[in-house]
C-alpha cells in the first residue's frame, strides 16, 4: 500500500507494508494537510508517515474520526481531562514523529476513535482535528457574555476558531490577509475587525500576527497564540503587553471537559453546518498526488485554505 513520507528530496509517496500491530484497522478516507505538516516537511523532518488530521472506515463499514493523541490514561493530566498533556512514557501524536494517516490503511488504538454522526461525511471529517484545536483555544480564553472576540488569521484554524466561538455562544470577527480567506470569512458570516477586543486568538503564528493581536486587544485583554513557534514566541514587549497588562494564554491540541470530548463537540458543529466544510476545504487530491498537494497547501496566496488527501 502507499503512504506519504518526507525524504531528502521532499514529500514522496512510497510503498509500505500493511499494518499488523494490535488495534482497530481503519481504511483512510480523508487526511488534511496541516500547516504543521508543511513546516515539518520544509524543515526536513523525516522517519514516519505524515498525517494527524484523518478519518476513515473500519472493516464493518462504520465511519470514524481518529483523534491522534496517544496517551497512557493513568497520569494526573489524563485523569483531569488533558490527555494532550500526558506525562507518561510513550505519549505523543499519530502523524507527528510516529506513523499517521496519510496512507491507505492504518491500525489505531480503539480509544482514539470517534464514531461520526450520520450528517457528517467521512470525506469532511478530517476537519474535526483542526476544529478541535480551535475549539479548545476558545475555551482556554474563557470568554464571558458580552466580550468581543477577534481571530487574526484566515486559514483553516482561524476560520474554525471563529466558528468555534460562535458554536460556544459568542460572535467573532476575523482578520485575514489573502483574498480567498476574506471571501471565506464573508461567506461564513464573520465580521471584519473594528475597535478593541477582550479576546484575540492569533491563528496566523508569526511575529507580525502577535503584534497585531496585542494591538487589537483592549487593556486587560487576553491573547491565545495558536501558531507553532519552534524556538521562541515573539511576544510584544513592555510598550504594549505590560502597559496594557495583557494575558497570554497557551493552548495546545484538545482534551475533555465534564466528561465530553472536544472532538465530539466539533463533530457536532461540522455536522450542523455543512457550509463550514464546503468553504474551508478548497482542494482535494488523490494520495499519489501528495507532493503537489503539499506544494499547494504551502501557497496561501494561491487560494488554498484546507488541502485534503483522499486515499
Amino acid at each position: 500500500m502507499q503512504a506519504v513520507v518526507n525524504t531528502g528530496e521532499g514529500i514522496r509517496v512510497v510503498k509500505v507494508g500493511e499494518p499488523d500491530e494490535p488495534g482497530v484497522r481503519i481504511s483512510v478516507a480523508s487526511a488534511g494537510i496541516c500547516g504543521t505538516d508543511v513546516l515539518l516537511a520544509s524543515s526536513g523532518v523525516m522517519g514516519f508517515v505524515y498525517g494527524h488530521e484523518f478519518a476513515g472506515v473500519d472493516d464493518s463499514g462504520q465511519t470514524y474520526f481518529v483523534e491522534p493523541t496517544v496517551y497512557g490514561g493513568a497520569c494526573d493530566e489524563c485523569r483531569a481531562g488533558y490527555p494532550q498533556r500526558c506525562t507518561e512514557e510513550g505519549h505523543g501524536n499519530l502523524g507527528v514523529f510516529s506513523d499517521g494517516g496519510m496512507t491507505e490503511r492504518i491500525v489505531v488504538p480503539e480509544y482514539t476513535l470517534l464514531a461520526l454522526p450520520p450528517e457528517l461525511s467521512v470525506r469532511d471529517a478530517c476537519l474535526i482535528e483542526p476544529g478541535a484545536v480551535a475549539w479548545h483555544a476558545v475555551r482556554r480564553a474563557q470568554p464571558r457574555e458580552g466580550e468581543r472576540i477577534l481571530v487574526v488569521g484566515g486559514g483553516s484554524i482561524g476560520l474554525l476558531a471563529a466558528a468555534a466561538a460562535r458554536g460556544q455562544g459568542f460572535e467573532a470577527d476575523l482578520e485575514a490577509r489573502h483574498p480567498a480567506q476574506l471571501e471565506a470569512a464573508e461567506r461564513l458570516g464573520f465580521g471584519r475587525p473594528n475597535g478593541a477586543y477582550d479576546v484575540v486568538i492569533d491563528a496566523a503564528g508569526s511575529a507580525t500576527s502577535l503584534d497585531r493581536a496585542a494591538e487589537a486587544a483592549r487593556p486587560g485583554g487576553r491573547i491565545v497564540p495558536l501558531g507553532v513557534y519552534l524556538d521562541r514566541m515573539p511576544v510584544p514587549g513592555s510598550a504594549v503587553s505590560q502597559v496594557k497588562e495583557l494575558t497570554y494564554v497557551s493552548s495546545i491540541a484538545y482534551g475533555r471537559h465534564d466528561g465530553v470530548r472536544e472532538v465530539e463537540e466539533v463533530a457536532g458543529m461540522l455536522a450542523g453546518n455543512p457550509e463550514l466544510a464546503r468553504t474551508i476545504i478548497t482542494h482535494r487530491y488523490p494520495l499519489e498526488d501528495a507532493r503537489e498537494a503539499f506544494r499547494v497547501a504551502g501557497d496561501r496566496a494561491a487560494g488554498a485554505i484546507k488541502v485534503v488527501l483522499e486515499p
